[in-house]
């Protein structure tokens, strides 16, 4: 009986995958963004540092 509920059910939640995911994404750029960041001022000072 459960099941049958479950499969006649909308599925209603899977629009959180969407901000999930973007979430995801931005923040995995962020951290490589960063990193290239650092990496770069240490490599390439300014010329007053």
């Amino acid at each position: 009986m459960v099941l049958a509920a479950e499969a006649t059910s909308k599925v209603w939640h899977f629009w959180i995958a969407v901000p999930l995911a973007l979430g995801a994404i931005l923040a995995v750029l962020t951290i490589i963004g960063l990193y290239f960041f650092k990496v770069t001022r240490t490599r390439y000072p300014k010329a007053g540092d």
